[in-house]
């Protein structure tokens, strides 16, 4: 369910004689809420969750890569017969490909060999260019190996990078951060985010500050370099990302792998919400906060957002537990 009918009929107005233009689809995703999963907190704290699988892309990453290219076309470093290029866990690339597509632009993608098949599978019926790097270097090989080939042939490629690119944190600044606040009716005391890019956390992060400094904004990350939760970062081991401020977020949050697949389990099951891995582990990260603000005896609206649902990792066993 949502927390606002209200809330959503004014954006149906707004965009509804643009509803024929894929990007203006972007944003303006649904906040839910939750039954079972949060039965246990007081009726003064309750857990909300942004559904970025409603984007047209299926995830989050629709917004980052539409203000990126958006950008790169307004200053020209993106224009036709230039291929544009990144390295991706998938959901990013798939916001790439569905964008260059509706544009007319090729894309060509670097992403570690042991991306689950469905991402490959949608990428291949973009027609994207795929090169696969090793999986055990995981996106940070990807990453490294995109900076030489963007180095080699500059005019051949535009460079999206999204990890350094400010058009990443800009676009949760404007366009997430505001629909937390307006959806919560500025109420929101605590976002929760997990952290791959950052790009999440840092623009919606800024942006509910700009509304209230008193907002705490938690990052939640993997506990281990060597982890199951594709799409996050272990910060203090990988290549951080320039748009990255390892100071910003008021508390950090790891969460095991073994946690977020049993809370995928959970919201599927309790909930009826079949999402991805890394929105389980931004749901154990919320839920944590939740418990904290009820042991204090603390009220709180916490937000969290679902990166994406689960149909792109449904080939993986856990699932069948």
């Amino acid at each position: 369910m949502t927390i606002t009918a209200e809330y959503e009929a004014e954006t149906l107005t707004e965009t509804d004689d643009q509803s024929r233009d894929i990007e203006r689809q972007i944003g303006n995703t649904p906040l839910l809420s939750f039954r079972r999963v949060t039965q246990t907190l007081p009726p003064s704290v309750r857990i909300f969750a942004k559904a970025e699988w409603q984007n047209p892309g299926g995830s989050v990453k629709d917004r980052a890569a539409y203000y990126i290219i958006r950008g790169a076309e307004a200053d020209g470093s993106l224009r036709p017969g230039k291929t544009i290029l990144d390295s991706t866990s998938g959901n990013t690339g798939i916001a790439y490909a569905m964008i260059a597509a509706a544009k007319g632009y090729r894309v060509k993608l670097l992403l570690p060999e042991n991306v689950s098949p469905e991402r490959v599978a949608i990428l291949r019926a973009y027609d994207v260019d795929l090169v696969f790097t090793d999986s055990l270097e995981g996106s940070d090989g990807a990453l490294q190996a995109v900076r030489e080939l963007a180095l080699r042939e500059p005019e051949r490629y535009f460079y999206a990078d999204q990890y350094n690119n400010p058009a990443n944190v800009r676009a949760h600044y404007e366009g997430t951060g505001v629909e937390v606040w307006r959806q919560t009716r500025g109420k929101a005391t605590h976002f929760v985010a997990g952290l791959g890019t950052s790009g999440t956390l840092m623009g919606t992060g800024r942006r509910l500050k700009d509304y209230d400094p008193s907002v705490q904004i938690v990052s939640v990350e993997p506990d281990s370099p060597f982890h199951g939760l594709e799409g996050l970062k272990h910060m203090d081991t990988a290549i951080q990302p320039g748009i990255f401020q390892g100071n910003f977020a008021d508390e950090r949050l790891s969460v095991r792998t073994e946690e977020a697949h049993a809370m995928a389990l959970r919201l599927a099951r309790e909930e009826g919400y079949l999402v991805g891995i890394s929105s389980a582990a931004a749901m154990v990260g919320a839920l944590r906060v939740a418990e904290a603000l009820a042991e204090r005896e603390q009220p709180g609206t916490v937000v969290t957002l679902f990166p994406d649902n689960a149909y792109k990792y449904l080939s993986e066993a856990f699932w069948r537990g």
